[in-house]
């Protein structure tokens, strides 16, 4: 489970009890605060996702709010073999800089603070700079044969736009739901039980 822009795995915590209550089994993302540069935190989700893997001898569900689900769509693409179904919540998986306006400020200032060298944090060049080049081409990829996708939406979302979250690929499934509260909706988790 991977948790949205300036979100750490605690947002996704109610979302996880209820899974584990329905038998799944969850795993965090290790991510405290999600603002790192996307090919760092790439890499370091794709190591964990091996271990994980690994262990549990089958392909991952991985399940992305926002930036993470954005996150998850790289996983899916570099590694395959590794994910069995991604599931996005309110994600930009068209372009993940189709926002409103409120979250420019967030992503500025995260932008600001990289750029200056505070650790931790992506920079201002991350968007067009060669630090994420692969990343940029990864995002404009297509999902592999294979990897399940169902990207969850609202109308409501007041965050990102939702023509941004909708890929050309998958399964698309509209919730009547804030940005921030699709980790939290019921009839969500609802429908995305009888998906899994």
């Amino acid at each position: 489970m991977i948790p949205g822009f300036l979100a750490g795995d605690p947002s996704l915590s109610r979302l996880a009890v209820w899974l584990r209550g329905g038998g799944f089994d969850t795993e965090r993302s290790g991510i405290a605060l999600n603002v790192d540069c996307s090919e760092r935190i790439a890499r370091r989700l794709e190591r964990r996702l091996e271990r994980l893997v690994d262990r549990c001898g089958r392909p991952a569900v991985v399940i992305g709010q926002s930036r993470g689900g954005v996150l998850g769509w790289l996983l899916a693409v570099r590694r395959p073999e590794l994910v069995e179904h991604l599931v996005t919540l309110g994600s930009p998986l068209r372009d993940q800089l189709d926002v409103f306006p409120t979250p420019w400020i967030g992503i500025g200032a995260v932008g600001l603070l990289g750029t200056l060298g505070v650790p931790g944090f992506f920079g201002l060049g991350c968007y067009r700079g060669r630090c994420c080049a692969q990343v940029r081409a990864d995002l404009e990829a297509p999902l592999p044969e294979g990897v399940r996708l169902t990207a969850f939406y609202s109308r409501r979302d007041a965050i990102v736009r939702w023509r941004a979250c909708v890929p050309a690929q998958g399964e698309s499934v509209e919730v009547r739901s804030s940005h921030l509260g699709m980790g939290l909706d019921e009839k969500l988790w609802r429908e995305l039980a009888r998906r899994l």
